[in-house]
């Protein structure tokens, strides 16, 4: 067996193959190839920059180190898609076609039977099986699905290249017999895809790449998150105090008074006790007695 050397990994595969006969089989085929033939010319991968293995309802590229990794996503981004929309848009219902895709880097050997070895050819085959691509293709309504590993979205997608949109890229966990796979999928992620149970673009990260909290914007959490980081409800208004135009308002739990008066007996939200004529705002303030924590003094608008 010849020593492994790094190699860009290309797989695709057919939808619902088997449920076809072998009348159709035979033409799904022809389509794979001919699409695969035509996105690699299109990024300028010629056939002695690859070899092919042959797997009935998928096909599988071992493709040169030096070939343009970039080009060929471009390509898988944009001629794939149409290609298929141009054969489909001929093809009766039994002979459309739609695609799985996984564009990976990694080391592999070549044996004396041509046979390919190597953990990283095995780990871009368990994204190609995992339900998560499957679900993205199913729920999509597009023609084509595409997942990359790691590596590339690393090397090529998160530099945000012309033609490879890197927000286009969500992160996703993939199930595999020896471990959760993480990965990143071309499109809407499928419900449940990530490790928090939905859709996560990589821009939804934190520092150091940590999750940033739900619907947040990596900074905060956003308001209507987890009940631990709601913020509190306002409120309700004291008797009497609508009449007085006093202004209560709440930011981050902090409340905040001003306007004109309150007259009468009060209760505050910490539940003390304001007895007598209270001025909060303006040019001056009066100070009732209080009882409990709920007794303050304010001027000026200010925070209590």
């Amino acid at each position: 067996m010849s020593d492994p050397v790094s190699r860009t990994i290309l797989l695709l595969d057919i939808e619902k193959y088997s449920d076809r006969d072998d009348v159709e089989q035979a033409y799904l085929r022809r389509m794979l190839y001919d699409i695969t033939d035509r996105a690699l010319e299109s990024a300028g991968v010629d056939e002695t920059l690859r070899l092919r293995a042959d797997r009935g309802d998928s096909v599988m590229e071992l493709i040169d180190a030096n070939a343009s990794v970039t080009a060929l996503l471009r390509a898988l981004l944009t001629d794939v898609p149409a290609e298929l929309r141009a054969v489909n848009r001929m093809a009766s219902r039994s002979a459309q076609i739609r695609l799985r895709a996984v564009l990976a880097t990694g080391y592999v050997a070549v044996d004396e039977l041509d046979g390919w070895v190597g953990s990283d050819l095995n780990h871009a085959c368990r994204l190609l099986d995992g339900e998560v691509l499957r679900a993205a293709l199913r729920e999509s309504g597009d023609d084509f699905a595409l997942c990359v590993s790691e590596s590339v979205y690393a090397g090529i997608v998160r530099h945000d290249r012309t033609g490879v949109p890197a927000a286009d890229f969500h992160a996703v966990t993939v199930d595999s017999k020896n471990g959760p796979l993480r990965a990143w999928l071309h499109g809407t992620a499928p419900r449940g895809a990530d490790d928090r149970g939905h859709t996560q673009n990589h821009s939804e990260r934190g520092p150091g790449g940590s999750p940033a909290p739900d619907g947040g914007s990596g900074e905060r959490p956003a308001p209507g998150g987890s009940q631990g980081d709601a913020a509190p409800p306002q409120a309700a208004a004291p008797q009497g105090a609508a009449q007085g135009g006093v202004v209560i308002t709440f930011n981050g739990g902090s409340p905040s008074f001003g306007g004109s008066f309150v007259a009468g007996d009060q209760h505050g939200v910490s539940g003390g006790r304001v007895t007598g004529d209270v001025h909060l705002g303006g040019s001056g303030s009066g100070l009732g007695t209080g009882s409990g924590s709920g007794a303050a003094a304010g001027s000026g608008g200010e925070s209590a």
